[in-house]
């Protein structure tokens, strides 16, 4: 309100406000009446690596105010800060002199520090020190010379809450004057970065104000627009920049752009150097000033605290908000101030509507004091292509409503919808699944897949869309990769494909071409992956590429894929896997769980594509990994029970191989580990065997003691995985075979442990084979 009301007086012809001066055409954007703020003025680098500045803008800021009275007064609005191209390289310039420097002697000790701390410093460090001890402390010494708890609520009561005419601006030239005095002598003689950049901003800001005089405008008719700071230096024209020094001044090709901006990022709870506390707060104030009712705002603010807590399920009465009310303005007095801050009405909200407890209200008041506003710009304006491109994508797929930062989770059914009459209609959630799976290519926060609860993952997809600043950004520097969604995306899966070296990453990437409903990637994709699996003899990595192309061929025609192609890909996958099964079954058993998976995709491999995959090779294979010794004991059961599983061992080979595995000459590890993996497939066709449990028995009952110990520990993970249920019927056969009832046997497997039995269980998982 001091702005405009000084606005209102000095009728100005020119309005100059501190901004990227090559931003200016966008001004006419920003006051356009579909703009909602928070909104910001993006640039970012036309070649990678990306670099990116914003300027954020909410609706009370002063800048924003200033454009808007500017277009409706006809008046000329322009920026006067450095342009983008200059601002980042110099950002730039300043980054990597700060890592270039290197430590030197600091010549006088540091404020309010003993001499005998003073140490090798980096030039880096000792601006820092400087920065923290001459301007942090100062700010905070004045916040606490005149009774506040921090800068901001000093601020809030001595400038916002000024209403007296003239007042405002005054105090500002002083307090910028002042705050010159005390830190630019020490910035100089400490020869900061940081001084050096704003001394070039403020020479190139005085020659823009100079042109602003040189074109007409009288000097009484011109305000600027700028931070306290910078108030003092602009105001004397210190120096103004000549054309020779402008020539010498770094530049990179920028881009400029402006989108929505949301009020948690101009926070600085999201970690922005210059955001506040409380930015809809402050909307608030702007609000309630602009009525002309500030005096109303802790009631608005307050009850606004009670209507969130009610709707959280906790009830506070209109008496508590009223008290509340009364007690924020008591703490206003006591600072001589005319009306509370936000620090009195949190503390206010927190003693009586929290009653003492500030968890009670944490979350109220962050709603209250942040908000969730996201701002709006009106379509096309000043946006990128690939901006331009995802408005109407999201405007054609129906997510427009979803682009909020409120997450939402939306179901999809891929499949055709036949109820409905053209074929945009009958697609449409598979053309969402494509684009957000494109957006998740491209690193754009805006998406989040969830497992959908199938095993195969067919036709549904869950995902969680949440719309962020962040994400704007990231759109932004996609224009980089393309001009349009499909474009990037399909740039970065081809960067992907050149740089991949293993098939598992090559399989991966055609499931990423198919979700995508990218088609040429997809067959790049097919090639990559056949290029590489020519010399490949790693059975786990196999089976995974394996189960990549499997799921895309069963499921393919869903996403309207023609996976043609891909099966004679799949034929030489799965052929490679058998040949190379048994000499990858020759490891350890860290490796074991891994070829058990493996084994097992194949083996879902051989039932699902029986008509496309040599089906017999592969249950030879198996009976070669069943027989042979040689081989890993866990994956010979494993084998084992595959093979019991489809029949292709009668009962009698099958009572032979267990009568073999568990007789009493074979190793405890080796006949409790075959045990192990044999157990993992089909429990009911296990239980059913009888024959097996009583020849289990036999082998247990003729291990000798340390054997019996070491047999136990496979025996033990073995049984870990079984089911209560599947527990009880093993009582029931061991009561059988033991000759007692199952309910006797039952009660002795699940009482509780003595101590001295839990001891021992305990020393069973320290247990080392190499005692032996």
């Amino acid at each position: 309100m001091h702005l405009l009301s000084e606005l209102d007086r000095i009728q100005p012809t020119a309005v100059l406000i501190e901004g990227p001066a090559d931003a200016t055409p966008e001004i006419r954007h920003l006051v356009h009446r579909q703009t909602r703020p928070p909104v910001a003025i993006l640039a970012f680098t036309a070649e990678l690596p990306v670099r990116t500045a914003l300027w954020p803008l909410a609706e009370y800021s002063p800048e924003y105010q200033a454009m808007k009275w500017a277009a409706e007064h006809s008046a000329e609005a322009s920026f006067i800060d450095l342009p983008s191209l200059v601002m980042i390289a110099l950002q730039e310039q300043r980054d990597l002199a700060r890592q270039q420097e290197r430590p030197t002697t600091v010549d006088t000790p540091a404020v309010n520090e003993p001499d005998e701390q003073i140490e090798l410093l980096t030039r880096e460090e000792k601006e820092a020190i400087f920065s923290d001890q001459q301007q942090g402390s100062l700010y905070n010494k004045i916040a606490q010379l005149a009774g506040e708890d921090d800068y901001e609520m000093y601020w809030e009561r001595s400038y916002e809450h000024n209403l007296n005419p003239d007042a405002y601006r005054e105090a500002i030239l002083a307090f910028s004057e002042q705050m010159r005095e005390l830190t630019e002598e020490q910035e100089k003689i400490h020869a900061t970065v940081e001084y050096a950049y704003n001394a070039v901003r403020e020479a190139y800001m005085c020659r823009k104000i100079q042109d602003a005089i040189q074109q007409g405008h009288q000097p009484n008719r011109i305000l600027v627009i700028c931070g306290a700071y910078h108030a003092a230096a602009l105001r004397t024209s210190v120096h103004i920049m000549t054309d020779e020094e402008m020539k010498t001044l770094p530049q990179r090709p920028t881009r400029l752009t402006l989108m929505p901006y949301s009020y948690y990022r101009l926070s600085s709870m999201s970690g922005y150097g210059a955001g506040n506390q409380a930015p809809y707060y402050y909307e608030l104030m702007w609000q309630q000033m602009k009525l002309g009712a500030l005096d109303e705002l802790p009631h608005l603010y307050l009850s606004s605290v009670a209507r969130h807590l009610r709707q959280s399920g906790t009830h506070r009465s209109t008496a508590e908000v009223i008290e509340a009310v009364r007690m924020a303005r008591s703490l206003a007095a006591l600072h001589h101030g005319s009306s509370p801050v936000l620090r009195d009405l949190r503390d206010a909200a927190q003693t009586l509507l929290g009653h003492g407890d500030l968890a009670v209200v944490a979350e109220s008041l962050a709603h209250i004091n942040v908000g969730t506003s996201i701002g709006y710009l009106a379509e096309g304006v000043s946006q990128t292509p690939i901006q331009d491109d995802l408005n109407r994508l999201f405007k054609e797929l129906k997510l427009a409503k979803y682009k909020t930062t409120v997450a939402t989770e939306l179901v999809l059914d891929l499949r055709e919808n036949r109820r409905v009459r053209t074929e945009a209609a009958a697609y449409l959630d598979l053309n969402r699944s494509f684009l957000l799976h494109r957006l998740k290519l491209l690193g754009i926060g805006f998406a989040r897949l969830k497992s959908s609860g199938q095993e195969q993952a067919s036709w549904a997809e869950q995902w969680i869309l949440q719309w962020s600043p962040e994400a704007e950004i990231q759109v932004v520097e996609s224009t980089l990769l393309g001009e349009t969604v499909e474009v990037a995306a399909a740039y970065v899966l081809q960067q992907k494909l050149e740089a991949c070296t293993t098939i598992d990453e090559a399989s991966r990437l055609i499931v990423t071409a198919c979700e995508c409903g990218m088609v040429t990637q997809l067959e790049n994709a097919r090639q990559t992956l056949q290029r590489l699996a020519v010399d490949n003899q790693d059975v786990i990595q196999i089976a995974s590429a394996a189960k990549g192309l499997s799921t895309i061929i069963q499921y393919g025609d869903i996403r309207r894929v023609q996976t043609g192609p891909l099966v004679p890909l799949l034929e030489q996958l799965f052929m490679r896997a058998c040949l190379f099964l048994t000499d990858n079954s020759q490891c350890q058993d860290e490796v074991a769980a891994e070829m058990m998976s493996a084994i097992h995709e194949l083996n879902t491999i051989s039932l699902d594509h029986n008509e496309e995959v040599d089906e017999a090779l592969w249950l030879h294979e198996l009976q070669q990994l069943m027989s042979r010794d040689d081989l890993n004991a866990k994956l010979s059961g494993f084998a084992c029970s595959l093979l019991m599983e489809r029949n292709v061992l009668d009962a009698a080979q099958a009572a032979a191989e267990v009568s073999r595995r568990l007789s009493p000459g074979v190793p405890a590890e080796l006949g409790a580990g075959w045990f192990e993996g044999l157990s993992q497939r089909n429990r009911y066709m296990l239980l059913s065997r009888i024959s097996l449990w009583e020849q289990l028995s036999d082998y247990i009952d003729a291990l000798e003691h340390e054997d019996f110990v070491r047999a136990l520990v496979f025996l033990r993970r073995a049984f870990s995985t079984f089911a209560p249920h599947e527990k009880n019927m093993i009582a029931e056969l061991l009561g059988e075979i033991w000759g007692v009832h199952a309910e006797q046997v039952a009660e002795v497997l699940t009482e509780e442990l003595k101590a001295e039995e839990t001891k021992m269980i305990d020393d069973l998982n320290d247990f080392d084979f190499d005692d032996f």
